[in-house]
């Protein structure tokens, strides 16, 4: 579903993303994770086709996001992470707006943003103004807006940040629910959260993809007992770089 191959984005004299390719395939919940500034929010604005690649390739459902991106705004719901949502709308009638603009069917529209609406905890909050609502609840609202134009892919972009530890187990459960449905890329500093939501996990650092395999796996590349949080700070340093190259990891 997700298709990447020698993706480069260059801005001036820096390198963002350098030379990416992965897959991802239909049904699978991949972590892409990274420090601040190793590429992640880059790679999922260029396949969401909201931002142009340097150079390489890359398909959304078979539609190249350069050349098609209509069509790739039809199939992808993306969550990014500054949320662009109009305060002075009330949540109902943004979500109906956007279900109008992602081209939902007029006789599905209420039923699609009820539905987004209660599978995003909303409920209590549907006729207020967006601009009111706590930090968390906006966060939610833009999660129902990914969701309304019923997607076959996701892209999330920090997910559950703001929300509460409720809110954040509630859409925890969301995304494994989505996910049986749909191919979802998250991103997330939440590493704990990878580990209970993603069945593979991408880590990227300084725009090269530096190990892209089952998070299980991942967890015991230097040894049992190790957290994603543990492999994820040896694997971003110069010591654990070269230990993973001469295991042969890595990708990109």
């Amino acid at each position: 579903m997700i298709e990447v191959k020698n993706l480069t984005k260059v801005y001036g004299d820096t390198v963002a993303v350098d030379d990416v390719s992965f897959e991802v395939a239909r049904g699978e919940i991949v972590g892409f994770v990274g420090c601040n500034g190793a590429g992640k929010t880059t790679t999922m604005r260029i396949l969401t086709s909201f931002a142009a690649a340097t150079s390489g390739e890359a398909y959304m459902g078979g539609h190249h996001v350069f050349r098609e991106s209509d069509e790739v705004r039809r199939i992808v719901g993306y969550l990014p992470e500054n949320t662009p949502l109009y305060g002075d709308q009330r949540v109902h009638e943004y979500l109906m707006f956007r279900a109008r603009l992602k081209e939902v069917p007029a006789c599905l529209r209420k039923r699609r943003v009820a539905e987004c609406i209660g599978r995003c905890g909303l409920e209590s909050v549907s006729h207020r103004v967006i601009g009111q609502l706590s930090k968390g609840f906006r966060q939610r609202v833009g999660l129902a807006d990914a969701l309304v134009g019923d997607p076959r892919i996701l892209v999330l972009d920090e997910p559950t940040a703001g929300l509460d530890p409720n809110q954040t187990r509630e859409a925890r459960e969301l995304i494994r629910e989505l996910g049986r449905t749909r191919t979802v890329l998250l991103s997330t500093h939440i590493l704990p959260e990878v580990e209970l939501i993603c069945g593979r996990t991408i880590i990227i650092d300084n725009g090269r993809i530096i190990a892209d395999e089952p998070t299980a796996a991942l967890m015991t590349r230097f040894g049992r007992g190790q957290s994603l949080e543990d492999v994820f700070v040896r694997l971003t340093s110069g010591q654990g770089q070269a230990a993973a190259a001469g295991q042969g990891g890595g990708a990109g």
